[in-house]
């Protein structure tokens, strides 16, 4: 079934208006996953929670999708060839899209709308975790389409067990067109095992900052200090590289250190370097460097030079966001067109790697991987592409 943009755009629109209306429900039923939700970690309990706040982000997300151009159905490119046929590309949606996530209900509204839009049915599969607030918001999207006589499969609740999970993935396989996981790694790499349905992977963070020598610190204190301003967040900064040939380098880390101190931040180091610091303890083992913390961690690590810091942001990070401070331009280019991240900051923190922050709009992921995309994942990246041909009768000599 086509929708046109009026149908899409009503239809959003029903569903923002629902949700204001129901805020203080939603936030009763997260409040029941909240009290089952017994000792999960810190990390997993802030991305579970919902407030006024996060209902209010819904809300926005939702008028920003509205007011963005549908990409279902444009002209990639059009000729007409010598023959007399005429040959067209077009977007079109993928088709039936499975979004396995953990933890997050704004994700059943965040990520739906934009498969929405670009014309797909969606199968939403959330956690165990969050289940009363998933299936409430759920009732809302059935409500909106219910609204707009819409079939309601545009938008499914997978309310099934590991077992059936799986016996989707392996055994059904060819009921989904894509399947976008959101979670861990643990969560990733079964589905990664257990499918040959194409996958966009929105991969791990564990985000490096490299601090050149010639960095001015202040700024370098606050961009480390607002990349671990969230501690649950992908996007979030685990890892920062200083230049061994900084002047006066001790006094100036002495000054991060404060302030992630301030933080609560636990601050560890990497090598004999980092001795003089009472405050900060030394590295656990070779293998905090690979680890994505989502915690009050950071580590603390000495380059000899740029090429150094390159070298271990490619060998360990998740390729999701680095930053180089510095205020030479020279090295700021060799280092965002070197280092194998989907985002590559000079002097900014990489709290922006978000599809609502780059203008996208709701963001479904972050794409790690090279295919079929890079980056925050919203609206536009949602379809494919289809060749439509009309002639009138030609064959092939």
């Amino acid at each position: 079934m086509i929708l046109d943009s009026n149908t899409k755009n009503k239809t959003l629109t029903d569903l923002a208006a629902l949700i204001s209306k129901h805020k203080f429900e939603i936030i009763q039923q997260n409040k029941i996953d909240l009290d089952n939700a017994g000792n999960l970690d810190p990390t997993l309990i802030d991305r579970l929670k919902v407030n006024e706040k996060k209902v209010d982000g819904m809300v926005a997300s939702i008028e920003e999708v509205i007011n963005m151009e549908d990409p279902e159905g444009n002209i990639l490119s059009q000729y007409k060839h010598p023959n007399g046929i005429y040959v067209e590309n077009r977007t079109v949606p993928f088709g039936r899209i499975l979004i396995i996530y953990e933890s997050r209900p704004d994700v059943t509204i965040e990520a739906a709308i934009n498969a929405f839009k670009a014309g797909n049915k969606i199968y939403l599969k959330g956690g165990k975790e969050s289940k009363n607030t998933n299936l409430f918001l759920v009732k809302l999207w059935a409500e909106a389409l219910q609204i707009n006589n819409l079939p309601l499969d545009f938008v499914t609740y997978l309310d099934i067990d590991r077992e059936e999970t799986q016996k989707l993935l392996k055994e059904n396989y060819y009921q989904l067109d894509l399947i976008i996981p959101r979670g861990g790694e643990a969560l990733i790499n079964y589905i990664q095992q257990n499918t040959l349905v194409p996958l966009i992977i929105s991969g791990r963070g564990n985000n490096f900052v490299y601090v050149h020598a010639d960095a001015d610190f202040e700024m370098a204190q606050n961009i480390i200090i607002n990349g671990k301003s969230r501690l649950s967040v992908c996007n979030a900064i685990d890892k920062v590289l200083f230049n061994k040939n900084t002047a006066d380098l001790e006094q100036k880390i002495e000054l991060i250190l404060t302030a992630a101190l301030k933080m609560n931040l636990e601050v560890y180091g990497d090598g004999d370097f980092f001795k003089s610091f009472n405050a900060i303890k030394p590295m656990e083992s070779k293998l905090m460097y690979e680890e994505e913390f989502l915690s009050p961690k950071i580590l603390f690590g000495i380059v000899e030079t740029i090429d150094d810091a390159i070298l271990s942001i490619n060998k360990y990070s998740g390729k999701h966001s680095a930053v180089i401070v510095t205020e030479d331009e020279l090295p700021a280019t060799k280092f965002q067109n070197e280092v194998d991240c989907a985002a590559v900051y000079h002097n900014a923190s990489s709290r922006f790697t978000d599809g609502g922050q780059f203008g996208f709009g709701a963001e479904i992921a972050i794409s790690t991987q090279k295919l079929h995309f890079r980056g925050p994942v919203g609206l536009a990246q949602l379809v494919t592409n289809k060749w439509f041909i009309a002639g009138n009768g030609q064959i092939r000599n």
